[in-house]
């Protein structure tokens, strides 16, 4: 490989395993993925690090797979920002601009830093802004003003915060391994850069990252994101409760949820076992049928806790284009049809659009989509790859309304755990 070529690096800490991928542009104007790696999480809770050293051990297992494969360094890297403690703020900022004075893009500067002088709660810190729409002299919903002419201009901005703790820990991390943190970006950025479509964020969509450890929520009106929550439980809950309800290992349900799970039991074969061999005891039969009622009762909470968390949010009923769900645990047959039942939104399941990238089999998978629009928005930076905004003026016609169910229960996090390959399940039919 040229030592001169350009190449980008991505880093995702999640809550059970941490990635990073290192690609370059090709010819196509897209992104050659060039190196991988993954190693479990440590020191690491709902996508926090807690444990600076114990983490760092995790982040250079990965870093150096990928930099072991793309035969280069990587010096330079976008990490993700997530936390049960991200939370959104609504302000606006105005200004007088002159009278017949033509809106530019110092204008707007300027509004976005005087939104940025809100008072926040001690040791939080912003990590994301952006704009919903402008009002130019008595002209609203401008979503974008450059280029239009009036005396007065107000902006109506959305401040995402985090702990300041939380880019602090993130940097003396990566600093241990000689690596600079190039930009943190939010979790629901990064990963809808790749999942979701310019009209489904128009419309109205809630992101639902359905993980190992935890649930997290995003939700986009109007092109933006406007709203994000998680819930502190996901996929690793599941296998805890087929570990316990079938005593049997955690690894053995881990197997047997990715392998024969499904969300619903009414779809489940009324007469298909699965055979797990117990050293020193006799092979244990479980049926299909009970394995999926234990994962559709914990599904159910899960489902019912980022229901609640959307009706909380105040845009249900501007969610047009209904759920995504993506994560791991998104994989799971019927999962779908569960929420629909549940929430009475559209359901679509969300995977990369692997139209930005040289297709690579690893990582056509929802436990990707993170990394996946970490590197895309790390080759954007560079001005590699992208496309230009549009210009386009607020709709004042309301959302697609959804009804959904009240009586929800809070909770729920992030699914990626690898099978195991010492387990061994035979299917008897």
């Amino acid at each position: 490989m040229d030592k001169n070529e350009v190449i980008f690096a991505a880093v995702d800490i999640g809550s059970t395993k941490v990635v990073a991928l290192a690609g370059k542009k090709i010819e196509d104007n897209k992104i050659q993925i060039i190196g991988l790696g993954h190693s479990a999480s440590r020191g690491i809770k709902r996508g926090v690090i807690l444990n600076v050293e114990e983490a760092f051990a995790a982040v250079n297992d990965a870093v150096s797979q990928a930099e072991k494969e793309c035969g280069q360094v990587l010096e330079n890297v976008f990490v993700n920002i997530s936390g049960q403690h991200l939370t959104t703020l609504t302000t606006r900022a105005q200004q007088t601009i002159g009278r017949d004075h033509t809106v530019t893009e110092s204008d707007v500067q300027l509004m976005t830093e005087k939104a940025r002088q809100i008072n926040l709660p001690e040791g939080m810190s912003i990590y994301h802004i952006n704009s919903e729409f402008y009002t130019v002299d008595s002209e609203p919903g401008i979503i974008n003003p450059i280029g239009t002419i009036g005396e007065k201009i107000e902006g109506a901005f959305k401040l995402h915060i985090a702990p300041e703790t939380y880019s602090r820990n993130i940097s003396t991390c990566f600093r241990q391994g000689s690596i600079n943190v190039q930009k943190t970006i939010l979790d629901p950025i990064a990963s809808s850069s790749v999942i979701l479509t310019d009209d489904e964020k128009e419309a109205g969509v809630a992101l639902v990252d359905i993980g190992g450890g935890t649930t997290k929520i995003s939700i986009f009106c109007d092109g933006v994101l406007c709203y994000t929550s998680m819930v502190p439980f996901g996929g690793n809950v599941l296998t805890h409760d087929i570990k316990e309800g079938c005593s049997i290992t955690v690894r053995q349900a881990e197997s047997l949820k990715v392998q024969f799970g499904q969300a619903m039991a009414d779809f489940a074969p009324e007469d298909k076992v699965v055979t797990i061999p117990i050293q020193g005891w006799e092979p244990r039969q479980i049926s299909f049928k009970s394995l999926a009622s234990i994962i559709q009762a914990r599904m159910e909470e899960i489902v019912d806790g980022f229901a609640f968390q959307i009706t909380k949010s105040g845009y249900a009923d501007k969610l047009g284009a209904g759920i995504v769900i993506t994560g791991g645990t998104s994989l799971l047959p019927n999962l779908g049809q569960l929420i629909k039942f549940r929430t009475g939104f559209d359901v679509r399941k969300g995977k990369p659009n692997l139209n930005y990238f040289h297709a690579r089999k690893e990582v056509e998978d929802p436990r990707f989509s993170t990394v996946l629009g970490l590197l895309k928005m790390a080759a954007e930076e560079q001005g590699q790859v992208g496309k230009k905004k549009k210009i386009k003026v607020k709709s004042n016609e309301p959302g697609i309304v959804e009804k959904m169910k009240n009586g929800i229960k809070q909770g729920i996090i992030n699914f990626f755990e690898e099978v195991p390959a010492d387990t061994e399940m035979n299917q008897d039919s």
